[in-house]
């Protein structure tokens, strides 16, 4: 059976609308801004039924939506840091006691798509060490979280699981947070590189790609886990299922009474995907895409990610 893979909940909720299956146990809420054409979705899955039908964890999934946020504009991405700093408070009030936070910047800094991680892991502004060392006032009124980074690299260059790794550190450190910064796979074109994903649940290393490790949640290491995520890829198969699709309506504006028309409305999502694979090349049907400037989007989205935990972490 043909299952479109994606990492975004808010896709995974168009699909049961879609599908028309019951939603029971699965709130939606929509906020929209003009500036900068945002739109942020916060998808809630509270029941083991909706877990079930949405294929993920019980929790809330936050997805914030920029049209432009491909595009080189440093006063429009600060605005995306802002709204992601706005988003990451949600998840990690602020109280009377300062919170340790580890961020973890996954994946491979040697794979473009997959270096999001690492990249964002190295532009933060981290202050756990100077904090101890001088105390607050190092700087100045502002109130400021202590905030440490690791990037644990994948298996094939350390030998070891992420969970290994940061079980290890969170031993040590003993952070009040966990925030997992990974790559993800999205089932829309129109969502690559232009899509922020927040969620309370943790996070599963390499599932966008099938590549499926330990999960990295609070049951697992003992802390809360906030994954922040990009889609940066596309299966191959969806793409050729959207462009199939294209291709069809085109014909029932030129002949309604096709039967290639007809045949093609007889299936279901599900048998559209199955009918793709099976038509396409097996060596297709593991092929993940991503765009030609992936190299230029994932510096600039790393910047835009860590400047949003730098603004949720250091207050004036």
């Amino acid at each position: 059976m043909f299952e479109v893979r994606t990492d975004l909940a808010v896709e995974e909720n168009e699909r049961v609308r879609k599908q028309r299956q019951p939603s029971r146990g699965i709130s939606v809420s929509e906020e929209k801004y003009e500036e900068g054409d945002v739109r942020i979705t916060t998808v809630r899955i509270e029941t083991e039924n909706a877990v079930r039908i949405m294929g993920k964890p019980k929790g809330t999934y936050i997805t914030l939506e920029a049209s432009c946020m491909a595009e080189e504009s440093v006063d429009y991405h600060r605005n995306i840091s802002e709204y992601l700093a706005t988003q990451i408070r949600r998840l990690i009030p602020e109280g009377n006691k300062s919170k340790t936070i580890l961020v973890a910047g996954l994946g491979n800094r040697s794979v473009t798509p997959d270096a999001l991680g690492p990249r964002v892991a190295d532009n933060l502004n981290i202050t756990r060490h100077i904090l101890r060392e001088y105390g607050s006032m190092a700087y100045g009124a502002g109130r400021v979280e202590p905030l440490c980074a690791i990037i644990p690299g994948v298996m094939a260059q350390t030998g070891m699981e992420t969970r290994e790794i940061l079980s290890g550190v969170i031993h040590e450190v003993r952070p009040d947070y966990l925030i997992a910064i990974d790559a993800l796979a999205a089932r829309s074109l129109k969502r690559l590189c232009r899509t922020i994903q927040i969620t309370d649940t943790g996070i599963r290393p390499g599932s966008g790609v099938g590549n499926h490790r330990h999960s990295l949640t609070e049951k697992v290491l003992g802390v809360p886990v906030i994954a922040i995520g990009i889609p940066t890829v596309v299966e191959a198969a969806t793409i050729v299922q959207d462009s199939m699709s294209e291709f069809l309506e085109e014909i029932s504006r030129i002949d309604p009474m096709s039967s290639l028309l007809s045949s093609w409305k007889k299936l279901d999502d599900v048998e559209h995907g199955t009918l793709v694979r099976e038509l396409m090349s097996p060596q297709l049907n593991q092929m993940f895409v991503t765009s030609k400037d992936i190299d230029a989007q994932i510096k600039q989205m790393s910047y835009t990610v860590s400047e949003g935990i730098n603004l949720a972490f250091f207050r004036s």
